[in-house]
């Protein structure tokens, strides 16, 4: 089964990005028809990815989180701002103990690499939720810009990159990562078509 490790922020912190992911696709900047909205309940943070996993091995990598992660005592977070990778992916960061939650991934990926697992070459030291990503077909914005006359504001941008402007100033109420989750990811099987995301356990941190 495809496995991951994610932190879950709780229903209130959601509840907040909602709110303002709701302001930022009804603004002048959102353009919300060039974005794939992510379903809310596949909303995480991922700390480690360790792609498919053999059902003899799963008990194996709890095991081995439980005693990695039992000497990191719990951090805060909050989310905050947002960015976009590859003019695809649009995500919204995280501020706090980021230090905290960089150990917590080293360690979860170390668990992986001990046990043979598939490798994840994506590096997880920024640590982000994705809430959408580009259509097919959206292009990238150009690099030339209309000049502006004195005083003239700017022209709004559109699509992905004026959400990620209208988001850039957003900060979230903060929680405490006290416990992860070993997920089950499955492709496809989830609401519209996107992945669906079942946890297996919950591990305590401390």
């Amino acid at each position: 089964m495809r496995l991951f490790l994610s932190a879950v922020p709780p229903t209130e912190v959601l509840d907040h990005l909602d709110l303002a992911l709701a302001s930022a696709r009804r603004g002048p900047a959102g353009a919300d028809e060039s974005v794939r909205w992510s379903a809310r309940e596949t909303w995480h943070l991922t700390v480690a990815f360790y792609g498919e996993v053999p059902d003899g091995a799963v008990g194996a990598l709890q095991h081995g989180l439980e005693e990695a992660l039992a000497p990191l005592a719990p951090h805060v977070l909050a989310l905050r701002g947002a960015g976009v990778f590859a003019h695809r992916t649009l995500w919204v960061g995280v501020g706090g103990d980021v230090e905290a939650q960089r150990r917590l991934a080293e360690l979860s990926a170390q668990v992986g690499d001990d046990l043979g697992l598939r490798h994840d070459q994506r590096e997880r030291h920024r640590a982000h939720l994705t809430v959408g990503r580009s259509r097919p077909g959206t292009r990238p914005p150009g690099r030339r810009r209309r000049s502006r006359g004195p005083g003239e504001e700017p022209a709004p941008l559109a699509g992905i990159d004026g959400i990620v402007r209208a988001l850039a100033v957003y900060e979230g109420p903060s929680w405490t990562v006290s416990s992860v989750f070993l997920m089950r990811s499955e492709p496809g099987a989830g609401r519209g078509g996107g992945p669906r995301y079942t946890p297996l356990t919950e591990l305590a941190l401390g």
